[in-house]
Order: structure tokens, then sequence, then C-alpha cells
């Protein structure tokens, strides 16, 4: 068993462990944005096509700001991560509601591929980062 504070000692010395997943989240994002708008467009048009790459990326931004709002509370104190993870979720809750609620009064044609690319930004951020976590990073965690 390790010591106290020796995993800690190995965080501080490798500072960028808290958001090194987050290229190759963001990288499938936007291939997921494009074929998104795509599709989206040969279906809707060209709402449909703003619409669901809007979506990909509303999704994209949310998990990214958490991201780095969490990794910033834990490099300076472990305990600041449920505050301000918890912080961070009610405010983008909050405004993504109300953004919705703003873009459904418009009667925007696109607000359906909008909705569509969000459910599938969030399957596809959740695939790759689960994918990320047992491949790259298990192989450097065993190291």
């Amino acid at each position: 068993m390790a010591e106290p504070g020796t995993r800690a000692a190995e965080a501080a010395a490798d500072r960028g462990w808290r958001l090194r997943h987050l290229p190759v989240l963001l990288i499938a994002s936007a291939l997921l944005a494009t074929a998104a708008a795509v599709v989206g467009g040969v279906t809707r048009g060209a709402d449909g096509a703003l619409g669901a790459a809007a979506g990909v990326a509303v999704t994209a931004l949310s998990y990214t700001l958490t991201t780095v709002v969490l990794a910033w509370a834990d490099a300076r104190d472990p305990q600041l991560v449920l505050p301000f993870g918890l912080g961070v979720y009610v405010a983008k809750i909050s405004l993504l509601g109300a953004v919705m609620v703003g873009v459904a009064s418009t009667g925007w044609g696109g607000l359906v591929p909008f909705c569509l690319g969000i459910a599938a930004g969030v399957v596809i951020w959740t695939g790759v980062h689960i994918w990320w976590l047992a491949t790259v990073h298990a192989r450097r965690v065993r190291r």
C-alpha cells in the first residue's frame, strides 16, 4: 500500500493529468458536430444543420467548462471539487433550461435537431471518455 501523500506528490509532479483527456474529447465532438451538421442539413435544411451542430457544441462547451472548473478546484484543494462541481452543474442546467425555453418560444425549425445534437454529444463524449479511461489512462496508471 502506498504511503499517505504519495499519490498527491505524483499528481503534483504531473500537473497536466487533470486535463490530459480533453483534446481527444474535443476532437471527437468536432467530428460529431460536422457529421451532425451534414445529417441535419440533409434532413431539415439550413436550420437543421445549424441546430444539430449547435447542440453538439453546447454539450462540448458544457463538459469542457465542468472539466476545467473541476481540474482547477482539485488542483487547489480536493475538498473544493464537490461544491464547485455542484455549483457549476446548477448554473449549467439553469442556463440550458433558459436557452431551451427561449429557443422553443421562437418556433425555430432547428429546435429538434438542436435537442438531438445535445443527446448525440452526450453519448459521444461519454463513450469516448470511457474509452480513454479504459485504454489510454489505464496504460499510464499501470506503468
